[in-house]
């Protein structure tokens, strides 16, 4: 019983805590009431695609909509082939066929809440990857028509963190505010990144641990992830986010 209350104490500092703090951060804030009274337009956080021939890959995130904005974002994949003066934008949502193309501006804000770039690379070698994220993409085994769960996934995190790990090349994971990140396609319990060079445990994205050069040491739990960054050294805070040291 004394272990059983220790960890209960656990999960309440370490996950519900910062859980219950962002959510009254976003209690005191205002909000759109719907999706149409959102702000859906460029945040002019991207240079102008037209501005720079070169090739161009972005991990994008945002804050999403409604109460689940209080602990989660929404993520999203931009691309820009060399020569091309358009950015490609590629999204996971929950309705219809849910792998969209261009469905929104490149750095649209997400219900009104300004996106912020996760990972970005320029140049020879995002044109070199492009072709692997593109591949990425159309081989994502939950893109048909109702291939979406809002939690614990397959969802929208769950599908940019599923071609992070096909392209460990990008070099990054999705900030711990992702909920869904940690859901494997398919279902599966454990996955090694393509150069095996990141581990993930997880059992259906609820609880789970990731270890890794990238990952650094994660726990995860109920979608919300607790750990330590290693090579960037910073700490992964539960519904908050990353807080570098």
């Amino acid at each position: 019983m004394r272990h059983i209350k220790r960890l209960l104490l656990l999960i309440l500092v370490v996950y519900l805590l910062p859980a219950m703090a962002s959510a009254g951060w976003w209690l005191l804030r205002d909000h759109p009431r719907t999706w149409r009274e959102a702000d859906w337009t460029t945040a002019h956080v991207l240079p102008k695609a037209d501005a720079d021939r070169n090739a161009a890959i972005y991990i994008m995130s945002a804050g999403t909509g409604g109460l689940k904005g209080a602990v989660a974002s929404h993520s999203w994949i931009v691309t820009k082939a060399s020569g091309d003066t358009t950015y490609n934008r590629y999204d996971k949502v929950g309705w219809g066929a849910p792998i969209r193309r261009n469905n929104y501006v490149a750095d649209a804000y997400w219900y009104s809440n300004t996106p912020h770039i996760v990972r970005e690379i320029k140049g020879a070698e995002a044109a070199r990857l492009i072709p692997e994220v593109e591949a990425a993409i159309q081989a994502y085994p939950h893109a048909g028509v109702g291939d979406y769960r809002i939690y614990p996934g397959p969802n929208s995190n769950s599908f940019v963190a599923h071609v992070l790990r096909r392209v460990p090349d990008l070099g990054t994971v999705l900030p711990p505010d992702a909920v869904g990140r940690d859901f494997l396609a398919d279902g599966r319990m454990f996955e090694i990144d393509a150069d095996g060079r990141d581990m993930h445990v997880t059992l259906y994205g609820l609880v789970g641990v990731a270890a890794g050069q990238r990952s650094g040491f994660e726990v995860h739990f109920m979608g919300l992830v607790a750990g330590v960054d290693i090579a960037n050294p910073g700490l992964k805070i539960p519904a908050i986010g990353r807080i570098g040291l």
